[in-house]
């Protein structure tokens, strides 16, 4: 299976996105990284509409790294569309949030969340968070092909 993108980061802060971005050069991880500023803009690429509409849904990124509190769509929402498709549901979802109320930690896992990861606020707490999520997602999980 090709994959355009390994992973897809949902972010609207610009400062968190730059900070993850930079982790995941560092340790490089990936270079294959997409980036949605919003939850519309996350359903386009994933659903391959819109300004996605060129790209194949079959050509699902490895992981998506989706914020909580996303502007348009909310995060939860983008991840109840996930995995309501059959063709979306395969794929690893860490909801990679500054949330951490135990009603949005329930909801991400009753709506099927994979991991849910509480962003540190020390920058190189940060920094080992993602290099963390990335070798286990990218380096020793192994996705399904379906």
């Amino acid at each position: 299976m090709s994959h355009g993108v390994d992973i897809l980061l949902v972010e609207d802060n610009p400062d968190d996105l730059a900070l993850v971005l930079r982790a995941l050069r560092r340790y490089n991880l990936t270079d294959r990284i997409a980036v949605a500023h919003d939850g519309a803009e996350a359903l386009d690429f994933i659903f391959c509409t819109g300004t996605y509409a060129d790209r194949q849904v079959e050509d699902r990124p490895r992981i998506i790294l989706l914020d909580l509190k996303l502007p348009k769509v909310t995060g939860l929402e983008v991840l109840q569309r996930l995995k309501a498709d059959p063709r979306t549901r395969p794929i690893p979802v860490v909801m990679f949030t500054s949330s951490a109320q135990e009603r949005d930690v329930v909801e991400s896992y009753q709506l099927g969340v994979n991991s849910y990861i509480v962003k540190p606020f020390d920058l190189s707490e940060l920094s080992e968070a993602i290099q963390q999520i990335g070798r286990y997602w990218l380096g020793l999980n192994r996705p399904t092909q379906g």
